[in-house]
């Protein structure tokens, strides 16, 4: 059953096309990773999906709502979380979820409230002021917010983006732990290590759907040879290689360098010359996949 079903969605805002002709299907309890540069058309796309925006063109449904004529019934049943986490800081953490049950018509909202307290460990933090907590607390809450109301899709807007390490790892537990209980999830993100744990992933770039599908899929449509290459004068090497017929991106990995390319007889014809023992072929990466698929949209944007 696909929760998430849109075709041909386009979104212009003036002369500037934010999404072009976007398709997509998300299955029920899919985590689906959701990646592109800044100023991809990853937040337009999301405000479709959830009603707060209405395409251009194309059509869909979100959990069997049809997004252009039934936006009001998707915000009742979607779980959104924006970048800044639309908390009131001013507010406690006990009145920004008493406010976002009240809006959402909440029965029993006192209980509920002091459930999903206990859930997301914010009892010690509910008389506190949104304000005077840290990134982590205030994703923490934002994510609570987001299921008051029990939805069955959360669509979340780079929810880890400034957070610490360890809040990062637990907001990655609750989302697991919610994907076991059905709950559908499409979440955007920079972050590598975060895409790696998502069941399906979706690349976009100007607007435009780059690659979709599994961890193995994306790898795989990117077609690269990858080496990784050790050494001293790497900073040089990296100068030599870059521009070189076949050699499509060569890219600091830490003190080595990732040398690819997707023609083979061209890559290896140009990086024969500088090949010794510190080189060492190597099966290529999501990051090695995303920053390919980055660099053609660019190439075909100029």
């Amino acid at each position: 059953m696909n929760v998430i079903e849109v075709s041909h969605l386009q979104k212009s805002f003036g002369e500037t096309l934010a999404v072009k002709d976007f398709t997509l299907q998300v299955k029920k309890g899919e985590i689906c990773g959701f990646l592109g540069p800044n100023g991809s058309g990853k937040t337009t796309t999301l405000r479709m999906l959830c009603g707060l925006l209405t395409p251009d063109s194309g059509s869909g449904r979100c959990l069997g709502y049809d997004i252009l004529e039934q936006s009001y019934e998707i915000k009742c049943h979607v779980g959104y979380m924006t970048q800044s986490f639309s908390l009131y800081h001013d507010l406690t953490a006990d009145e920004n979820l008493n406010f976002i049950a009240r809006a959402y018509s909440i029965e029993n909202r006192k209980s509920k409230i002091e459930k999903i307290l206990k859930e997301f460990d914010l009892i010690e933090r509910r008389h506190q002021l949104v304000g005077t907590l840290s990134g982590g607390w205030k994703q923490r809450l934002a994510l609570a917010g987001c299921l008051l109301h029990e939805p069955k899709l959360l669509l979340l807007d780079e929810p880890t983006a400034g957070v610490d390490p360890k809040a990062r790892r637990d907001f990655w537990d609750n989302i697991f732990a919610l994907s076991q209980q059905g709950i559908t999830t499409l979440v955007s993100t920079h972050y590598m290590d975060e895409a790696e744990r998502c069941t399906k992933l979706v690349y976009i770039s100007y607007g435009h759907l780059l690659a979709e599908g599994s961890i193995t899929e994306i790898i795989a449509k990117a077609n690269l040879v990858t080496w990784a290459v050790l050494g001293d004068d790497l900073m040089v090497l990296e100068k030599k290689l870059r521009g070189l017929p076949g050699v499509e991106q060569v890219i600091f990995f830490g003190n080595k360098l990732h040398v690819s390319g997707t023609n083979p007889h061209l890559f290896n014809q140009s990086i024969a010359p500088f090949k010794n023992s510190n080189w060492q072929q190597i099966p290529s990466s999501l990051e090695d996949a995303f920053i390919n698929f980055v660099a053609k949209a660019d190439h075909q944007q100029v």
